[in-house]
């Protein structure tokens, strides 16, 4: 059983990992977050960016599952079903949880009320309702998937919870929601899933009796972990190979490998310290390079150079079996290449990640290590790499603290090395 997570902010690649591993899976369960998930998947089929569904969708031999760890926006599902559906894509196999929290139009309405009202402070949110629907989650106030069966129970909960949401809204100057259209909308997204809204404990339990191969994909990374992340710019819940475990509904015995995705320079999209960003020339260089924006909401997505001690703290907290390095032909260009492998904060040197507010005054401390100078993409042979690319590798390993076990060199499903 194999865990796919982020070892740095998020955007790594996971979604190209996912839907490599996903040709060879029967069971692939997405364990955590939302639709603010953006994985970019590229095979035979063309280019597609999912936000809810499994990247193992493409193998229609699997069952997908959005395990019961996620928050969903049942109508947004439904439009990424269409998207896929008139692309050709089979989606008869994907499985909901009933037992995932249900975001709905009122969190929406919330999470860019909140981000507004933040200013300067603002966390940087994709504002698809994720956080209050988490936060409704924990304070018990949330509805899970499975209420929709009873539409009389469920019009009744919707309207309760708009006494206090629209009171909120109101106050701040927004316009109120009415509970009969937050609730249709809802109510026609769970008509048109049907019967794949599923307590899908017994689909795990029978994959894992029969020795299945199951995959779990994980959205953002370590470093925006509820936990272990740079609080408060973090998402709303456990992004780890721990998290999984409970997202998913699977013993964490079980879970016998995990691969931390890296990009073999940093990338972040939202808010708080990134201690190696890259600006000005530099940072626009890379970015348009690298194609570097948003799969859920188009933003540039900020650049750095690789943080070592970023991806030693996600080794540390899942224990990666092997690391996959995604877009290291994008570093062909460069002939000396800054490598972080420290934090200087207030004149010490350390190699462990420390609280937000500390890492806000964090000055990477770089090695140079040389460029290998042309375009790797049309490589097939991790063996035929450049000598200078196969050292930036065994640096990787050596700073993070586990093998490479996988190398992007392009963002096709056939452009993996290893």
């Amino acid at each position: 059983m194999t865990a796919v997570v982020g070892a740095q902010w998020g955007d790594e690649g996971k979604g190209k990992i996912t839907d490599y591993l996903a040709q060879q899976a029967d069971l692939v369960i997405r364990f955590q977050g939302g639709s603010n998930a953006g994985h970019t998947v590229v095979n035979e089929h063309g280019t597609f960016k999912l936000h809810l569904v499994p990247s193992g969708i493409f193998n229609p031999n699997a069952i997908c599952i959005v395990g019961p760890g996620t928050v969903i926006d049942l109508p947004g599902l439904v439009e990424e079903l269409e998207m896929l559906e008139a692309r050709g894509i089979s989606t008869v196999n994907l499985r909901v949880s009933d037992r995932a929290h249900l975001v709905l139009p009122y969190h929406i309405a919330l999470d860019r009320l909140d981000e507004r009202e933040r200013g300067r402070k603002r966390l940087g949110t994709t504002g698809r309702g994720v956080g209050p629907a988490y936060s409704d989650k924990v304070a018990r106030h949330g509805i899970q998937v499975y209420e929709v069966r009873d539409e009389r129970r469920f019009r009744t909960r919707v309207a309760h919870e708009l006494l206090t949401k629209n009171a909120i809204l109101e106050r701040f100057g927004d316009a109120p929601l009415a509970p009969v259209e937050v609730a249709d909308a809802i109510l026609a997204a769970a008509a048109r899933l049907g019967d794949r809204i599923v307590d899908t404990l017994p689909l795990v339990e029978d994959a894992v009796a029969r020795d299945g191969r199951v995959l779990l994909e994980g959205q953002l990374g370590a470093m925006r972990d509820l936990d272990w992340g740079i609080y408060p710019y973090v998402t709303s819940s456990n992004p780890l190979a721990g998290g999984a475990a409970v997202g998913a509904g699977i013993p964490p015995r079980y879970i016998t490998r995990v691969i931390g995705v890296v990009k073999a320079y940093s990338t972040a999209v939202g808010e708080g310290p990134f201690p190696t960003e890259l600006t000005g020339r530099d940072a626009d260089s890379l970015r348009e390079r690298a194609n570097e924006y948003g799969a859920t909401t188009g933003r540039p997505r900020r650049v750095g150079w690789f943080d070592a001690v970023a991806s030693r703290h996600a080794h540390r907290l899942n224990a990666f079996t092997e690391i996959a390095v995604t877009k290291l032909d994008m570093l062909g260009t460069y002939e000396r290449i800054p490598f972080c492998v420290a934090y200087e904060i207030d004149g010490k040197r350390t190699t462990d990640m420390p609280p937000t507010a500390i890492v806000e005054r964090a000055a990477p401390c770089y090695e140079e290590l040389p460029g290998w100078g042309c375009e790797i993409g049309g490589v097939t042979d991790r063996a035929l790499l450049p000598a200078a690319a196969q050292g930036y590798l065994r640096r990787i390993e050596e700073t993070v603290g586990a093998p490479v076990g996988m190398v992007g060199v392009g963002p096709e499903r056939t452009a993996t090395l290893l």
